[in-house]
């Protein structure tokens, strides 16, 4: 059983490494996304780099002519870029750290306090008994 000193000691290492990942945060990763524009007929992926790995262009897009193609391209592009944004995201929403910290010092430090509380408690229970016998 852990002594009331290395109890605190390991919370008080528990909280600063919270602390820690709180002020810095999990980098974000990219992922491959892919952009479309013209009705599918262009299409723009994104590598993990962030840089333009493919650019896809069905050859009927080259007919509306360059100002067009250009557009499309721009929002192809655009869209891929978003798509990255999203992904890096991910679907879960990133916890508030510092909350979390608050409340698990705030919690800690009730346990501290009610574990002092029943130390107490058990040793003058003991002392009674050690005076009765």
């Amino acid at each position: 059983m852990l002594g009331e000193s290395a109890l605190e000691e390991q919370l008080a290492q528990a909280r600063a490494a919270l602390r820690e990942v709180s002020r810095t945060g999990p980098p974000r990763e990219r992922v491959e996304s892919v952009g479309e524009a013209a009705d599918g007929r262009i299409r723009v992926t994104l590598g993990t780099d962030g840089r333009v790995s493919a650019v896809d262009l069905d050859p009927r897009v080259l007919r509306e002519g360059s100002e067009h193609l250009a557009e499309e391209l721009r929002r192809a592009v655009n869209a891929a870029l978003d798509g990255q944004d999203d992904d890096a995201a991910g679907t879960e929403p990133m916890p508030d750290l510092a909350a979390m910290t608050a409340t698990v010092e705030r919690l800690q430090d009730q346990g501290l306090r009610q574990m002092r509380e029943i130390s107490t408690a058990i040793s003058e229970t003991m002392r009674k008994i050690q005076r009765r016998s």
